[in-house]
Parts: C-alpha cells; sequence; structure tokens
C-alpha cells in the first residue's frame, strides 16, 4: 500500500511538475503572462494537493501532458485485462479445471470414467484465462474459449467485466476527446501583435495592440479585456504588489464587441480616468507594470469558448508609432487580402513625449488665454461676431470655428488698438508700423528670441517656432509681411490644434485671420 501511494505521488509529480521548469530558462523578464499566453504562477505548498489531483482525475489527465495520458490510457485496460484474468484463473482452479486438462492430455486412463465440465472451456494456464479476458472485455470473442453454466460466479464474473470494461472504455475515450477539442489549443491560431503602441488618434493619446485570426473559421461574440498589474500602495499604507485594474479598450476606440473578420487594432484612450494618464515617454521607461491582453470568444466550429491571453511590458511598449496597414483590395479578385507579414510592423509618427495630463494642462491653458484674446478682439472691433455665435460658444482649439464662423472686416487697423496684443513688426519690407505686419499675442505667452514658451508649463523649449517671410516685389510699391506661428515637426512638439498663431496683413486691404 505504500508503493502504492508512493507510485500515485510519483505519477502527480511527473504530470504537473513540468509546467515548474517548461518555462524557467526563459524567465528572464518578470511577467505574469508569457506572449504566448502560459501564465507564469506556480501554486506551491498546497496543503494535500495529491489528493485533491487525483479526486479530480478526469481534470487532472485532461491537463496532462499528451505522454502521461496515453500512458494511463494503456495501463487502464492492461491492469483491467489482467486483473480479471486472474480472477478467471482462480475459478478454473477451485472448479479442478486445470487438474482435469492435465489428466486428459498425460493420462487419459485417469479420466475413463470421470464426468467434469469446466467453468471456462479451454482455460489451460494463466496465459488462457488473460486471453479470455482481453477477449471477453473487448468483446472480440473466437469462439475457443466461453464461459458454461457449471459455474455461477463465471457467470458473475463475466458480466461484471463487461460493464466495466465500457466504462473504462467511455472514460478514456471521452479523455482523450476532451484534449483533441479542448478550446485552448483554438486559442493558438489567436495572434497579438508583438509590440504595442501609443500615439494619438483623433487629438487624443491612445495605447493601441493588434489582434488577428489565422483560420477561417471565425470567434463569434468576441470581445477583449486588459488590465494593468502594477504596485500599488493604498491610503492606509497597505503594499499591493499586484493590484489588478481594468483598461476601458474597445475595437479602434469603440465597443469591446468586436467583428473579428480581420486584424483589429485595439484601443484604449489614455484619459483622466486612465491609469497611464500621468506617465510619459520617459516614464515609461521607469515603472514596472505589465498590461495583460485577453480575447474571449465562442468557437464557429463547435460552440466551445476560448480564451486568448497575451501582455505587453513597458519595454514593449513603442511610444511614438501606428501600425502598418495590412488589408488591401485585389481587383483581380475581387477579395480583401490580409498581409501577416505586417502584422507586427509598426512606422514612427509625430507624438508628444509629455504625458496626457501636461498635455490637457497646455491645453486647458491655451483655450483659456485664448478666449481672453479673443474677446478683447472683438471688445475693440477687429473682429466681427455673427449673431448666431456667441464668445462663449467660440472653440479656440477649433480650426473651424475660427476660421469658418469668423468673418473679417475690411477696414484700416487703427494704430495704438490692442497695444499689448498687437504689435508691429518692421521685417525690412518698409511700410513701418501702419502698413507692416502685426502678430497677435495671447497675454500668457511670450515671445523670446524665436520661441513661444508657455511659462507655467515649460515642456520644451522647442515647442513653437517663428518662421517670418518677407516678400517685397520690385515692381510693386506696396508690400506684404508676414508673421505665422507654426507648430514644429519634432516628435516632442504639441499638435497643431495647440498653436496660438494670428496673422494680420495689412495691405491696402487688411485680412485678419486667426488660427
Amino acid at each position: 500500500m505504500k508503493r502504492l501511494m508512493t507510485w500515485e505521488r510519483d505519477l502527480v509529480d511527473a504530470m504537473y511538475g513540468y509546467r515548474q521548469t517548461r518555462f524557467s530558462s526563459r524567465r528572464v523578464r518578470k511577467r505574469v503572462i508569457f506572449k504566448h499566453g502560459e501564465c507564469n504562477v506556480v501554486q506551491g505548498n498546497v496543503a494535500k494537493r495529491r489528493r485533491r489531483y487525483l479526486q479530480d482525475i478526469f481534470t487532472t489527465l485532461v491537463d496532462a501532458q499528451w505522454r502521461w495520458t496515453m500512458l494511463v490510457f494503456a495501463l487502464s485496460f492492461l491492469i483491467s485485462w489482467a486483473l480479471f484474468a486472474f480472477v478467471w484463473w482462480v475459478i478454473a482452479y477451485a472448479h479442478g479445471d486445470f487438474e482435469y486438462i492435465y489428466n486428459r492430455d498425460f493420462f487419459p486412463e485417469r479420466n475413463v470414467n470421470v464426468t467434469h465440465r469446466m467453468c471456462v472451456t479451454e482455460v489451460r494456464s494463466f496465459v488462457s484465462a488473460f486471453l479470455y479476458s482481453v477477449e471477453t472485455q473487448t468483446t472480440i470473442g473466437y469462439g475457443n474459449r466461453f464461459v458454461t453454466e457449471e459455474c455461477p460466479e463465471a457467470i458473475f464474473i463475466m458480466c461484471l467485466q463487461c460493464i466495466l470494461g465500457v466504462f473504462i472504455q467511455a472514460f478514456m475515450v471521452g479523455i482523450v476527446f476532451a484534449k483533441l477539442s479542448r478550446p485552448k489549443k483554438r486559442a493558438q491560431t489567436l495572434l497579438f501583435s508583438r509590440n504595442a503602441v501609443i500615439c494619438h488618434r483623433d487629438g487624443v493619446p491612445c495605447l493601441m495592440f493588434r489582434v488577428g485570426d489565422m483560420r477561417k473559421s471565425h470567434i463569434i461574440e468576441a470581445h477583449v479585456r486588459a488590465q494593468i498589474i502594477r504596485k500599488k500602495i493604498t491610503k492606509e499604507g497597505e503594499i499591493l504588489p499586484f493590484y489588478q485594474q481594468e483598461l476601458t479598450v474597445g475595437a479602434d476606440g469603440g465597443e469591446d464587441r468586436l467583428m473579428f473578420i480581420w486584424p483589429t487594432t485595439i484601443v484604449h484612450k489614455i484619459d483622466r480616468n486612465s491609469p497611464l494618464y500621468m506617465l510619459s515617454a520617459s516614464d515609461m521607461l521607469k515603472e514596472r507594470f505589465e498590461v495583460v491582453c485577453m480575447l474571449e470568444g465562442v468557437i464557429e466550429s463547435t460552440g466551445m469558448t476560448t480564451q486568448a491571453r497575451s501582455s505587453y511590458l513597458p519595454s514593449e511598449i513603442l511610444w511614438g508609432h501606428r501600425f502598418v496597414n495590412v488589408v488591401s483590395f485585389r481587383k483581380e479578385t475581387g477579395e480583401y487580402e490580409v498581409d501577416y507579414t505586417l502584422f507586427n510592423n509598426t512606422y514612427d509618427v509625430d507624438t508628444p513625449l509629455c504625458s496626457a495630463r501636461q498635455l490637457d494642462d497646455v491645453k486647458a491653458e491655451y483655450a483659456k488665454n485664448s478666449k481672453l484674446g479673443l474677446e478683447r478682439a472683438f471688445s475693440a472691433g477687429l473682429m466681427h461676431i455673427p449673431s448666431t455665435i456667441s464668445v462663449d460658444r467660440l472653440d479656440p482649439n477649433s480650426d473651424e470655428s475660427l476660421d469658418s464662423r469668423l468673418q473679417t472686416r475690411n477696414n484700416s487697423i487703427p494704430n495704438g488698438v490692442l497695444a499689448e496684443e498687437l504689435q508691429p513688426l518692421n521685417c525690412g519690407g518698409g511700410g513701418g508700423s501702419t502698413n507692416g505686419s502685426y502678430h497677435y499675442v495671447p497675454p500668457s505667452f511670450t515671445v523670446g528670441g524665436s520661441a513661444i514658451q508657455i511659462p507655467s508649463l515649460a515642456l520644451s523649449t522647442n515647442l513653437h517656432s517663428i518662421n517670418e517671410k518677407t516678400n517685397s516685389g520690385s515692381s510693386s510699391s506696396s508690400s506684404t509681411n508676414n508673421l505665422t506661428i507654426n507648430p514644429t515637426t519634432t516628435p516632442n512638439t504639441l499638435s497643431p490644434a495647440m498653436a496660438a498663431s494670428a496673422t494680420y496683413n495689412n495691405n491696402n486691404n487688411n485680412n485678419v485671420r486667426a488660427y
């Protein structure tokens, strides 16, 4: 009995111990979920673990490796055949069948007046009893060996072996079928991009990753989830080393439900509710967290639910990148083709290196100062507001609201109007302050050298550049001097919507244009 318990313990350790060392050589980085979806979690010091595994033997065999499952499959039949062969041998020995056959074969004269009927015909030894056990349990029945009505116990054992044989066969076939059809294998054809990216989409910084399905059969009711795992300290001082926080994700920025017919980009908007709201590009390299992504759905061919997992470390998140398009239309066949060689490819895009919070603060301050400047311009009569629009409804960050809604006045700009905001420039083209170029400077912005700096949030000294253009016509007495404040194209600049630029050209007809 002690040896049997030792064998059971060794079997369970062999079936499940490989999980503890399977990925030991790959554990270079600390992560909860490997890229291929396997969990990097080992259950240790569990009380009565082996007994619990054996109590749920079906799940234990389904989760075990194929070599252990096939070993148990073969041993279950061999042990049952040998066990019942021993029972048949005992029945034949107790009934005197072996003695009768021995005398019949070697001493025929001893059985001249003896009438003997065997329990199982042609069972001469343990080997023949084993063959009869196999024939009975597998219902082969060659016809040479069969049970007679001489021994009631033989009839009972035959019925018991038939029932037990059907049970063992159904159990083991069920295990093999469950291993072949389990949805975990379907997840091997669901792909996650090698890297995640951070870039702007519609003016909002977003964390994006890509998912794809290699098979032609689709995943029904596919939906995606994402969580960030990182360290957190509560208000009470409690340290949570693996704090899990849900990330709001969706297909192309929408709902988490996918029409999963081709590779889809999953988007998480980095807003005030995002745990990534405070992180800049430099902070991303210093932080220690893991973004775990899960794709779930129903397999179309089997109706079973499957889940694919992957994760991204900060070093696997590319700042200022965007995914390459992988779907194209083929005119020759009239079909949409997915090129999976481009599945992990990205390209660089201009993206601010500051955090989303800093970006929102800059936008808010510019919006506040731009609104104050516009109100002063309106009060001075420099711009005309249609009767259907109020100053409060104007959005200083929107080009459409300032380009299409603001109307220009075709009259001379009086000297000395809004001296703190309209300052004449003499760019060498002549004309002095009256016929020169005027530029608008928000009250809280300062012009120093060739850059506009934000005093309260000086994120970069190269946020904006001033481009001066002087066009002097040799045949014309009038000249046009322009001063335009535009954002630079370097990755650490702000978006064009945040650039405060206004050009006032006074050349006979004075056109006032605000961006």
